[in-house]
């Protein structure tokens, strides 16, 4: 049995989070919750499949880095990606790693091996931009026990500039494990007797990064590999939608120094955002949004020299000695009628 921890795209000095030091704070901090992580996981191997870097590396997030590595004791393979490839002036190139790090530095798949662990790694880096597809065409070969692939690459879009990856170059690979980064969510895909694996950004930079983010520990044994996602403790984006009334059960109870985007609907009398946000306190990164719209008057034109006055009328007569589900229909038959009149957007309960 061996197990490993797999972690990718780090994204340190993002741009994104530059003008925010509480999260630039907390994504310098990842290396080194990653390693912990990889410790608690009992891993014997961590690999960590590119971008995690994000463009020209600072020296903070280099030294956060170094430090972080060198204190993993265990081997840790890395495939630089698109947004921190080999080049001259790569953070991979102009500094000094620790013993225990490998760095794939080719853009053709090479192997290590780690005869304690019986496994070779295989990997590959990009040397620019964009990349062809590594994997296609490769065929692991060797002697261990354990094959097991590093790549940053791409396996949802099989014509993607970002190493596509697809089922048929994964079940042709003969590898056990195959460790991808690139795509910020999570997911996995098995071809062949190949388990294929990203574990997301472990921290959300935006709402289009929501919820909850972490690493993939993979135990590989003779029954198979199992893949566990880890969550890590770090700042998470919540983009939620709700009314106003819901408002207080849609949030934790307790507050929470996430951040959430809360996008109001439904009816409502005019909000003044500010005071609720302010009565939400306990939420300090919340951004409220008002979607909703006036409540309606159902039979403002019942009775009136129309068609649909007379509509409304049938509707509001009907009502008397109605039963209780059909009071709830004919109410509901009214509201959808006004909605459509008023050109708002039906909602069906």
């Amino acid at each position: 049995m061996m197990k490993l921890l797999h972690s990718a795209d780090w994204h340190l000095d993002s741009p994104l989070l530059s003008r925010d030091p509480d999260l630039r704070q907390a994504l310098l901090g990842i290396p080194k919750l990653v390693v912990d992580t990889a410790k608690a996981e009992n891993a014997q191997l961590l690999l960590l499949s590119g971008d995690l870097f994000d463009g020209q590396a600072s020296q903070e997030s280099i030294a956060a880095l170094q430090i972080a590595l060198r204190d993993a004791d265990m081997p840790v393979c890395i495939a630089p990606g698109n947004h921190d490839p080999i080049g001259p002036h790569a953070p991979w190139e102009q500094n000094i790693w620790p013993d225990n790090v490998y760095i794939f530095k080719r853009n053709t798949l090479e192997s290590l091996t780690f005869p304690n662990l019986n496994c070779r790694v295989w990997g590959a880096a990009f040397t620019g931009p964009e990349s062809d597809g590594l994997l296609e065409g490769f065929r692991a070969a060797g002697q261990e026990t354990w094959q097991i692939g590093v790549l940053h690459g791409d396996p949802t879009q099989a014509q993607s500039p970002y190493c596509p990856i697809t089922a048929g170059a994964v079940k042709a690979s003969g590898l056990h494990y195959l460790a991808l980064g690139h795509i910020h969510k999570g997911g996995k895909l098995t071809a062949g007797n190949t388990v294929c694996a990203w574990p997301g950004c472990p921290m959300g930079r935006g709402f289009d990064e929501t919820g909850v983010k972490g690493v993939l520990s993979v135990t590989l044994s003779d029954a198979g590999v199992d893949t566990r996602f880890v969550p890590l403790d770090t700042p998470r984006f919540y983009d939620l939608q709700t009314t106003v009334e819901a408002l207080a059960d849609t949030l934790p109870a307790s507050g929470s120094q996430d951040h959430y985007r809360v996008t109001l609907v439904g009816e409502s009398e005019p909000l003044d955002l500010s005071a609720l946000e302010r009565e939400y306190a306990r939420f300090p990164h919340l951004i409220l949004r008002d979607q909703t719209v006036p409540p309606l008057d159902l039979w403002a034109a019942a009775g009136s020299d129309s068609l649909e006055g007379i509509y409304f009328a049938m509707l509001r007569n009907a009502l008397e000695g109605a039963t209780p589900e059909e009071t709830q229909q004919i109410l509901l038959a009214a509201k959808i009628s006004r909605q459509l009149l008023e050109g708002q957007e039906v909602r069906l309960p």
